[in-house]
Formats: structure tokens, sequence, C-alpha cells
């Protein structure tokens, strides 16, 4: 299966929040849908899932129009909507039943994805007598319980512990592995680049970057190389390496642990290295630079926010 918005425009009275946002996302693969607070993020969503209309432009699945009642999906959103003095039990069979599904079929699944999360032993306590990370995965049960094709997950790893983190981390590689449909939203990148193979950034109602993960990270690492030397911070060793490299590259940013070297135009890697084998530095790391998502969503943001300002 295919999922595609194409073009949505959406205003609320004179305020247009939405400008033309397009994205895909296929089963068995995860999208990682990002943007800053306020981005437009929960309007897409809600759009998609029939909450909201939209103003304009398209929803397909595998080129028909996508119709969010025939379909089974499972929203897990940023602001959770469980009744905390419900039994946990009690509000999964209401939620399974609301679903479409029987009440001993509920249960039974209920029973099956409270036990695969670690949370069964408070099938029958209130919500709010759990932890906020129990909570969390009780919230993640109900969004699965239906066994969704599409399942959307916004800020799933909010106040769960590293354990509980790869409970969850398990789960999700599970649905992508059985060819779910996964829009994954979350402001912890490193959890995005461990699940997405394709991401869509948006930044005021606009998508400003869209595509193949690792092809977009190779297309920013594009003449971009790391350098550390043995005992020289990485402080230090900036003034020494634009000594050293002058003509040949500039320190484009200063990391932890490396400088990112940005070549000149015309040099290449074996310039460099014999300009460095050269000098007195004492090379302990030298390769391609490959930008986390983090760098790469900063830059790209800071980018469109900077030209609108203009």
């Amino acid at each position: 299966m295919v999922l595609e918005l194409k073009d949505i425009y959406k205003s609320f009275g004179e305020k247009e929040v939405l400008h033309g946002v397009s994205l895909s996302v296929e089963n068995g693969k995860a999208l990682g849908f990002l943007g800053r607070n306020g981005a437009g993020k929960t309007t897409t969503i809600r759009i998609l899932m029939d909450v909201f209309r939209a103003n304009s432009g398209e929803i397909l699945l595998d080129g028909k129009k996508f119709v969010p009642g025939k379909h089974r999906i499972g929203y897990l959103p940023e602001e959770r909507g469980l009744y905390p003095k419900r039994k946990v039990m009690d509000q999964m069979i209401f939620l399974g039943t609301l679903r479409g599904m029987k009440g001993r079929e509920a249960k039974e699944s209920a029973e099956r994805w409270l036990k695969r999360l670690e949370v069964d032993m408070y099938a029958d306590k209130k919500l709010e007598t759990l932890s906020k990370g129990n909570q969390q995965k009780v919230q993640l049960a109900s969004t699965l319980v239906h066994d969704p094709e599409i399942v959307i997950l916004d800020e799933p790893f909010s106040g769960l512990d590293p354990v509980n983190a790869q409970i969850l981390k398990d789960v999700v590689n599970e649905l992508i592995a059985q060819g779910k449909i996964v829009i994954f939203s979350s402001h912890q990148m490193n959890y995005v680049e461990e699940f997405c193979d394709y991401i869509t950034i948006i930044d005021k109602g606009r998508v400003t970057l869209d595509g193949d993960l690792k092809e977009i990270k190779r297309e920013y690492g594009r003449n971009r190389l790391i350098l550390a030397a043995d005992d020289v911070p990485p402080a230090e060793l900036c003034q020494r390496a634009q000594q050293v490299l002058e003509g040949l590259a500039r320190v484009f940013e200063v990391k932890k642990e490396f400088l990112v070297l940005e070549l000149s135009e015309g040099p290449d890697r074996r310039k460099i290295l014999e300009r460095l084998a050269g000098s007195d530095l004492q090379v302990e790391m030298f390769g391609r630079y490959e930008p986390s998502l983090n760098d790469i969503f900063v830059a790209k943001v800071g980018e469109e926010s900077s030209d609108e300002s203009k």
C-alpha cells in the first residue's frame, strides 16, 4: 500500500496554516514527519484522519481516494486521551469495540498487548495510579488493540526510561516488519533515524525537505570531511587546521570530538591528506562526514526561517 497526501491546503478562518503539503509513505516503511511546534504536523495528521477537512488537495491510498472510515487507523497523539479514573482493561475493551471489534475479541487483544508491553499486571488498575511511563505503554496498547493497518505515533517515547523505550522500539520494528504503514513524529531525532527510511520536514505549513533519509544525508555531507588529532581538543585544532589547510578547506563546524571541514572548490581528499601528513598534527580521525538528522533539521528549518525573514 502507498498512502499519499497531495497538495493539501487548510485554513482556519482567514489564516492559512497548510500551504500545499504533500507526502508519501508505503507499507513496510516508516516515515518521519518532522517539524517545530506549530509547524502544521498535527493539523496534517487530523486531516488524514478526517477530523479536519482540507480546503483543497487529496489523499490517496494506492491511487484511489482514501476513506479513513474504511480502514483501521491507530493514532497515538502527543496529548494523551485515555480516561485517568477508569480501569485499564475496561477502557481498552471500550475503545476496541468503538473500532468495530466484538467485546471478547477486544479483551483478548487487550490482554495480548498489555502483556507484550509488560503492563498486564495493571489491567484492573485505574490509569491514574500508574507511573507516567506505564501510562504511556497503556496508551500504545490502546492504539494497537484493533490491529491497525496505518499507525501514527506522535512523540511515542515521551516519559519512557531506557528499558521501556527499548520495549517500544521492538514493537515499532515489529509493526514495520508486519507491513504496516507507520508515520512517526518526534523531536527525538535519534529515534527517527533508527526507524525511518524517509523523512518529511514541515515548517510554517510548508514542506521544506522530503525524501530518502540516506540520500539526504549523503547530499548534506557532500564535500565535507571530519578531522580529529591526538591530544588536541577540537577548539584548539580549529585554528591550527585553518592554517595547515588554507586554500584547500575551511572549518565548517566545531563538534565536541572532531572538526567538520568543508572542501574548497577544486581540491580533493588526497590533497587534504598530503597537507596533513606534512604538518605536525597527529591525525586520529579523518573521513567523510555524515550529518545527523538533528544537524539536517536545524540547518534546514533555520535556512527556511532566515529566507522568509529577508
